[in-house]
């Protein structure tokens, strides 16, 4: 808890002073090597700290500007961009994917029920994930796998709507947006949200600038062993999965062979503050900073619930899923088997949290109160678990009290 008080007393010059955090169960935080936190509403950042190494071995401190792989809050960014093409007539959310990809998407166990994008987005599509096949190497083809039984539920299909979180949801998204616009994944994020957000941000690096490849944050192991993205400057050799021969020639991307290329489950690369300002776009129902991007409509059809537990309608992970949209969680569920209570107020927050890496990501907003949080650590080991009474680890729950102090002095 001791990183939580420094970031509120760093905070109380600019935002008065702040009530007393919670105490938490074990007070002592787990290790960690970054962490940044960002608490904000719709007109702008209230506040925000970032302590620890961006790349620990050259004592590079970390800032707010500083790019990270936020894993699965990626998904949430992926459903904006779905979004925006949705409101051109470009794509429909209850249409058959194959009708995009050229060729059936079933699940074989039952070929009469249709796969869409509202199903994949709120992974009640039946597909799993199935020995992380969802990474596909260049040259490397989606049909083949998703012509794998074993990528589907054989006990369900998607009429079941039925939720299994599942990473491979979402190249074929990418796929179907590939598809849809003949461009290729990284660039069409950054054409549809990224650039008209004025953000550096990137999925796999190739469009980031090159002052966000010098700042990016190296994702390593508690003992400072490497896990991604130790760049020091340098863009990496091969910024998706090389193929079987170790060749990475890019000019061999065709349009939805591989919506995995570019990592659309978990890819992301952006900053604290860029992620605040994704969720300033959420509080501001689709605009944030004189720049609209989505209708509020479209905002609202992201958020609204697609599944809820129902106590055995889906996996829960824990108790961490019960409410799900389309890329977006809703907290707290309140249902028995549920453990989706962060903080413990019982208020109800929308977005998206991320693992991979020995990282924690999330991003938040109550849009009750108006409010939201932008949180990543890094360097975490197994030793990062979860409350007794949260599925989340102390390091989110942490960056969440956060938000609720902030929260309490509107």
């Amino acid at each position: 808890m001791r990183w939580l008080v420094v970031i509120l007393a760093g905070l109380a010059a600019t935002c008065g002073a702040l009530p007393r955090p919670v105490a938490t169960e074990d007070p002592a935080p787990p290790a960690w090597t970054a962490r940044a936190a960002i608490a904000f509403d719709a007109a702008g950042e209230r506040g925000g700290r970032a302590e620890g190494f961006a790349d620990a071995a050259v004592n590079r401190v970390l800032t707010l500007d500083d790019p990270v792989r936020v894993a699965s809050v990626s998904k949430l960014v992926v459903a904006i961009g779905v979004m925006r093409l949705a409101e051109r007539g470009i794509l429909d959310l209850d249409r058959p994917v194959g009708d995009w990809l050229g060729y059936p998407v079933v699940n074989p166990a039952y070929p009469a029920q249709v796969v869409t994008l509202r199903g994949l987005l709120s992974h009640t599509a039946s597909l799993r994930d199935h020995d992380d096949r969802y990474a596909i190497p260049l040259g490397g083809s989606l049909r083949s796998v998703l012509a794998d039984p074993a990528s589907w539920d054989p006990g369900h299909g998607p009429a079941a709507h039925r939720f299994a979180y599942a990473n491979l949801n979402f190249p074929v998204v990418a796929a179907v947006m590939e598809k849809a616009t003949g461009e290729r994944f990284d660039r069409l994020m950054q054409r549809e949200v990224l650039a008209p957000l004025s953000i550096d941000g990137c999925f796999n690096w190739p469009t980031c600038s090159d002052a966000a490849v010098a700042r990016a944050v190296a994702l390593t192991t508690p003992e400072g062993a490497e896990r991604k993205d130790l760049l020091r400057g340098a863009r990496p050799a091969c910024p998706v999965q090389a193929a079987g021969d170790g060749s990475c020639d890019l000019a061999r991307w065709t349009a939805g062979e591989n919506g995995s290329l570019f990592a659309p489950q978990g890819g992301l690369r952006i900053s604290a503050r860029g992620l605040a300002k994704i969720g300033r776009l959420l509080l501001g129902r689709g605009t944030v900073d004189g720049v609209r991007l989505l209708s509020p409509a479209g905002i609202a059809a992201i958020e609204a619930p697609v599944w809820r537990f129902d106590g055995g309608n889906g996996a829960t992970d824990g108790g961490f899923f019960c409410t799900y949209g389309l890329a977006v969680q809703t907290l707290a569920s309140r249902q028995a088997g549920c453990r989706d209570d962060a903080t413990g107020t019982a208020r109800r927050w929308v977005g998206h949290a991320g693992e991979a890496y020995g990282l924690r990501s999330g991003l938040w907003i109550d849009r009750a109160r108006g409010v939201g949080v932008a949180y990543f650590v890094t360097g975490l080991g197994p030793d990062d678990g979860p409350g007794a009474e949260t599925a989340f680890t102390r390091a989110e729950a942490e960056a969440f009290r956060l938000a609720e102090s902030l929260a309490a002095r509107r």
